[in-house]
């Protein structure tokens, strides 16, 4: 068949199959229609990215379409050139590219800035140096034209070709220079400084000298590369810092938030000046407050935070953390935390009280303005950074306790949370701060009846009757608890109380009143809806530890029993108190338990008491009608001792910073031991030392194995391919770069060698890499970028496509092996509190349930695997899992480099026959993290059995 009757299958978006033949596409371009030419050239470019030849093309588009005016066309027709095969089978320049060259010219003196314009983008593109030498007259005289357009891609031309083609125009950076001082568009001088600070960047500070006064008044673009030229040249000449560094200093102020970003940045590389760490600062404040966007806020806030990490840095931020907590100003949440977090790190002595006042104030407006989402969540977070700076500064404390204890009160929904942290805070500084105990006691039998949340009175009630040692401390918070309590026995009285409303209601009328409403219905009609209300106000009037035990609470019952149980044993071991007196109280405590275990079975809860309640309730009695020692101090004894451990265990979270003690790999004074310098027979030289000395420089030890890149090396192909492929792996948060290394293993030249790339899971690629020519037996190196946007097991896969030369049959093709990207690259282990915990426990919807076989044989063994192999933080003390036992309840939390949550429980026991068995339970907000983990610690376990 002739090569001009080639029938060809191109293969669309949509997956249609579309054949074409040349004399077809011959005929379109030969056509008159505009529509036709700009189809064919279309159909054309797909065949030839497809890896078509289509030789025969090439006189029909000069003749036919290289004359049309249409810009379509025109822009099709440079497309068209870029990628049609330019050299024969003999590898030398196709003869019709002469024609094409003499186009390019005519193009580049169009009156159109369009066309000029595009033509010179395109001539960036063009690798031919053949038919670029003509066209360098023209492409000079494009610098002159009226259109900022056509001059800015000239420079872009002209840099182009310098770079790659230096021969063909030598005097471009002169050229650029003269051209750059007599410009006056923006961008046009963007362009050429930029050429020039590659090209030639003596140049380039001439030009910055000259107009360095001006720089402020100069456009955003320009003065983004400034400060890159800048940044450059005092790095490589610190010497040249005095001459350049005030116009950073100057840059700072621009009108431009990006320029005084990048402006910022640099000051703080060129120098470590308290002075220019303060400006930079202030500059990086200002644009947090200013900026709208909350991405940008993050940005900057992380560099912030950066700059503490140097402890010179670390005291310039301190006497500027006024400045940092108006970033609290910003409504997003995220930013805030962030915010707070920076504050804590950098609160010191002579700082805390401002920091707490300042605290203080914004709670207090939190609190009264709450119509804003996630005003609770914020609020908490407030509570919680008082909370660490009453621990860690106590002298703090007496600003600090008093405002916290007045949010104990709280009964809103949003102020619930904020309520428990107040009262962890409380029962903390209990223990930390002794001084504290009366004025706080004090404060929390005044308001212990105003408090609304169970969970609040169980923590309060837990306090009473740990920290009420006094006599008059105890007689108080017996009549407050039994004031919380009401009328005892609790079921006669209510009993009785129902039956007294029942009696009033039948005294007003003998009937339930009748209230009439008017409602409306689904399909729009009107109805009438009588309602039966009966007033029954002694339930509105019943207190609210009283009302959660109504509602079926005994979990604060049981509560209310051991704080009894406490105050009742402290009492007796009073001195100066009668025995009458002891009994009577003691008879008190017991006639309220008893009175509760009634309330328990009566039904008239809303739910009966549980196994639980009512086990520790009768413990309770027992230890008051039969006192021991051991029970004695088994509550007011262990139960602190428990507390102090506990405090003990988290103190490294909520305690006084320590300072890091780093470890010295080297002395100054230690002697370096040369291997070629030794003196004496080589032959004595150790061995071990000798070794030591390989291992090191090949990375074979241990620790330079883990941070080997030989690590992050895939082998795609097979040694026995005619394509020898392998990539390297770079892992960096958002992105992944393969360094893709092609070998060719044969004789052949190998043309339009490509890498075909394609991902699965929440990877993108960005862009196609180009193609490659490969001589026999040469290689090359092709990079390709992929984008992550979760934290999800993704999977690229691929091939190789190349033609051989001289070869008549179809394109090649190597199918490659599969790249699995780790989770564990994006999974870092990460720190919460138990409350944080139970609160994403609660509201993640995601959960993988993971059996548990193994070969480990211990309980401790198996859970530090599964940090291993999941990179997740134990977060359950130490002190917790101490000890020997048959079974093991931890939990573990990481977090991935998106921000996203990732929280697992293991359940674990030892069976008799020694074997392990247990069930894992992992929780995050998306499927994929939850099923990734899941399969990781599955595999895992696969690979140890």
């Amino acid at each position: 068949m002739p090569a001009d009757q080639g029938c060809y299958t191109l293969i669309t978006d949509d997956d249609a199959d579309l054949n074409f033949s040349e004399q077809e596409l011959r005929k379109q371009l030969e056509s008159s229609r505009v529509e036709d030419k700009v189809e064919a050239l279309k159909v054309a470019i797909q065949l030839l990215l497809n890896g078509e030849k289509l030789p025969s093309l090439l006189v029909p588009v000069i003749r036919y379409v290289m004359p049309c005016d249409d810009h379509t066309v025109k822009k099709l027709l440079l497309i068209f050139w870029e990628v049609v095969p330019k050299y024969g089978s003999d590898g030398k320049l196709l003869h019709e590219m002469i024609l094409v060259c003499d186009a390019y010219r005519k193009d580049l003196m169009h009156p159109n800035e369009y066309v000029r314009g595009s033509t010179l983008r395109f001539l960036c593109k063009l690798k031919e140096p053949e038919l670029l030498e003509p066209l360098m007259p023209t492409i000079q005289e494009c610098l002159t034209n009226r259109h900022a357009y056509v001059r800015r891609n000239a420079v872009l031309a002209i840099y182009t070709i310098y770079k790659n083609y230096d021969h063909l125009i030598p005097d471009a950076p002169e050229l650029i220079h003269r051209y750059l001082e007599q410009e006056e568009n923006p961008s046009c001088k963007r362009n050429a400084f930029m050429m020039l600070i590659t090209a030639d960047q003596s140049r380039a500070l001439e030009y910055l000298s000259s107009c360095i006064d001006s720089v402020q008044t100069f456009n955003e673009i320009l003065q983004l590369v400034i400060v890159e030229l800048v940044h450059k040249v005092c790095r490589t000449e610190p010497r040249q810092r005095s001459r350049f560094i005030r116009c950073i200093y100057n840059l700072l102020n621009s009108e431009s938030a990006a320029v005084r970003y990048d402006a910022a940045g640099a000051l703080l590389t060129l120098s470590s000046a308290p002075t220019a760490v303060t400006a930079a600062a202030k500059a990086y404040i200002e644009l947090i407050v200013k900026e709208a966007d909350n991405n940008v806020k993050l940005i900057v806030l992380d560099r912030l935070i950066a700059l503490k990490s140097t402890p010179s840095n670390e005291r310039v931020l301190q006497d500027m953390i006024m400045d940092i907590l108006r970033v609290l100003a910003a409504p997003d949440l995220h930013v805030r935390k962030k915010t707070l977090a920076l504050v804590l790190d950098l609160v010191a002595s002579r700082n805390v009280s401002e920091v707490v006042g300042f605290i203080k104030k914004e709670l207090a407006r939190a609190t009264s303005h709450d119509n804003y989402e996630k005003a609770g969540e914020y609020r908490q977070q407030l509570v919680r950074t008082l909370h660490t700076l009453g621990v860690r500064f106590p002298e703090a404390a007496h600003d600090i306790v008093p405002q916290l204890m007045e949010a104990l009160t709280d009964d809103t929904a949003q102020g619930a949370a904020s309520a428990e942290d107040v009262a962890l805070f409380v029962r903390e500084a209990f223990e930390r701060l002794p001084g504290l105990h009366s004025d706080m006691m004090n404060k929390l039998i005044s308001t212990f009846t105003d408090i609304k949340s169970p969970r609040v009175i169980r923590s309060i009630l837990w306090i009473i009757g740990e920290y009420a040692t006094k006599q008059s401390t105890i007689e108080d918070a017996f009549r407050c608890i039994f004031s919380a309590i009401g009328t005892l026995p609790i079921v006669d009285s209510e009993l009785k109380a129902a039956a007294e409303a029942e009696a009033e209601e039948e005294a007003d009328g003998g009937a339930p009143k009748v209230v009439t409403r008017t409602r409306i219905t689904a399909d729009g009609t009107y109805a009438t809806e009588s309602v039966y209300t009966s007033t029954n106000k002694k339930r509105e009037e019943r207190p609210a530890l009283r009302q959660a035990m109504m509602d079926g609470d005994f979990f604060v019952a049981s509560a209310v029993a051991a704080a009894l149980t406490k105050l009742a044993l402290r009492h007796s071991r009073l001195d100066n108190v009668p025995v009458s007196e002891r009994h009577q109280v003691k008879a008190r405590a017991m006639f309220a338990m008893a009175s509760m275990l009634h309330l328990g079975k009566s039904g008239l809860a809303a739910e009966n008491m549980t196994p639980d309640a009512r086990d520790r309730i009768m413990a309770c009695l027992r230890v008051l009608a039969s006192p021991s020692a051991a029970l004695e101090a088994s509550f007011l004894e262990q139960c602190h001792a428990a507390f102090s451990k506990m405090l003990e265990a988290t103190s490294t979270t909520t305690g006084p910073k320590k300072e890091e003690k780093r470890e010295i790999q080297s002395h100054v004074d230690e002697g370096i031991s040369f291997l070629a310098l030794r003196t004496g027979n080589q032959d004595e030289t150790s061995m071990d030392d000798v070794e030591m000395s390989i291992s090191k420089a090949t990375g074979a030890g241990e620790k330079a194995k883990a941070g080997s890149k030989l690590n992050k090396v895939y082998q795609l192909s097979g040694f026995s391919d005619p394509v020898y492929v392998e990539a390297y792996v770079n892992v960096n948060q958002y992105d992944i770069l393969l360094d893709v290394l092609v070998v060719n293993q044969t004789p052949d030249t190998l043309q339009n060698l490509s890498l075909e790339l394609a991902t699965l899971g929440d990877l993108k690629l960005t862009e196609k890499p180009q193609s490659h020519t490969l001589g026999a037996y040469d290689f090359c190196n092709i990079r390709a970028n992929v984008k992550v946007s979760s934290t999800e097991t993704g999977i690229i896969f691929g091939n190789i496509v190349y033609d051989v030369s001289g070869a008549t049959s179809d394109r090649n093709c190597v199918i490659l092996n599969d790249i699995h990207i780790d989770i564990l690259d994006y999974i870092k282990a990460a720190q919460c509190t138990d409350v944080e915990f139970r609160n994403m426990w609660a509201e993640f919807e995601w959960e993988n349930k993971v059996a548990v076989r193994t070969t480990i044989p211990t309980l401790r063994g198996y859970l530090e695997h599964v940090q291993k192999t999941t990179n997740m933080r134990c977060l359950t003390p130490a002190s917790a899992l101490a000890g020997e036992c048959d079974f093991l309840a931890a939990n573990l939390y990481a977090r991935s480099v998106f921000g996203e949550d990732a929280l697992a429980n293991l359940s674990i026991e030892k069976l008799p026959d020694g074997t392990v068995t247990g069930h894992i339970r992992i929780r995050s907000k998306t499927q994929g993290i939850a099923l990734s983990l899941g399969d990781k610690i599955t595999l895992n376990q696969k690979e140890q059995s």
